[in-house]
């Protein structure tokens, strides 16, 4: 096991300068996302292939996602296939992190491993309950973010971000948090999910199969 990062001052992945349904793959590790794309700061920290990006449709990208906390922030993390999106941290990282998701029609897990891709010991788990949809007006089922975050003992390399595959997202993702997840969205209570018309998915059906296509082919 690698010794513990020093996040002094806490690193927040936001996914910006990922192309939209890039596999994100290296692009925090000092390498590139499954389509090429360059300029993330190389954390040390690394996707599984299933891990993807998505560009909020508002912004020119295809997400059915919307008014992600952080200013500016467009991007967001999902899966279309495999258990969910798995973050490695070769270093190794300690006490606990935070984070954003929305999931207005499923619920979903964080599990953190002493191990690479979610082997050795489990450290913690972060059971996620429902979020609303179609939050402050937006078109988006995907815009009701919940700030949430999980502490541990010992020293952690993994995170598994799982749930429904193409019906949760991740975004941005603060290694170094304190154990209390810091200020943001309030939960909102589950009588007020499923407002939208349907189970809709962050991605329409066609836009999946494309991109489930085009990251095979890059990956």
């Amino acid at each position: 096991m690698g010794s513990a990062c020093a996040y002094a001052n806490s690193v927040t992945l936001t996914f910006t300068g990922l192309q939209d349904g890039e596999a994100i793959d290296n692009y925090y590790n000092g390498g590139a996302g499954g389509f090429g794309s360059t300029g993330g700061t190389n954390y040390g920290i690394a996707f599984g292939s299933d891990s993807l990006a998505v560009i909020s449709n508002q912004d020119g990208g295809s997400g059915n996602i919307d008014k992600i906390p952080l200013p500016g922030t467009t991007t967001a993390a999902f899966f279309l296939s495999g258990s969910g999106d798995v973050m490695n941290v070769a270093g190794g990282f300690t006490n606990g992190f935070a984070f954003y998701y929305a999931a207005p029609y499923y619920t979903g897990s964080v599990t953190v491993y002493s191990g690479l891709d979610g082997t050795g010991t489990l450290l913690a788990t972060d059971n996620l309950s429902l979020t609303a949809s179609n939050c402050d007006g937006s078109p988006d089922n995907y815009s009701c973010w919940v700030n949430s975050g999980v502490s541990f003992a010992g020293t952690a390399e993994s995170a598994i971000f799982s749930g429904t595959a193409n019906y949760i997202a991740f975004a941005d993702i603060t290694i170094g948090a304190s154990a209390v997840p810091p200020p943001g969205v309030t939960p909102e209570p589950e009588s007020l999910v499923l407002l939208g018309s349907g189970l809709a998915g962050l991605l329409a059906p066609a836009v999946r199969r494309r991109f489930t296509s085009g990251r095979s082919k890059a990956v």
